[in-house]
């Protein structure tokens, strides 16, 4: 399946967090631009931008402290966030970064852990 010109859409509870407009691919990366809905509020956009500030200071340390403080960050996001493919099921599980209207993210119907990622 194709996934250029596909609707993904984010959601807290039942609120439309945003969408994302998939134009390109990288496996397992989609790409694409992100349209916030009525949910996207400073809450959501502070997790999405703290996820990236410790993604990029853990690309420059590894250490096991930023590693942690990245994977506490994404934790959160998966509990606060659901990402639903263009059938409108949710996801297992999803690794979704935000910047600007950009968004990109790898998902699985499947936890990660369970495949060994």
């Amino acid at each position: 399946m194709g996934f250029n010109g596909t609707i993904w859409r984010l959601r807290r509870g039942a609120e439309l967090v945003g969408e994302i407009a998939v134009d390109g691919a990288d496996f397992p990366w989609l790409h694409g631009r992100f349209l916030p809905g009525p949910a996207f509020d400073p809450a959501v956009r502070q997790l999405f931008d703290r996820e990236l500030a410790l993604l990029e200071r853990l690309e420059e340390d590894e250490s096991d402290e930023s590693a942690e403080a990245w994977e506490r960050a994404y934790d959160e996001v998966n509990r606060t966030l659901a990402l639903a493919g263009p059938e409108g099921a949710a996801v297992a599980e999803f690794l979704l970064h935000i910047r600007g209207d950009r968004a990109w993210f790898r998902w699985s119907d499947t936890p990660f852990s369970e495949e060994g990622l």
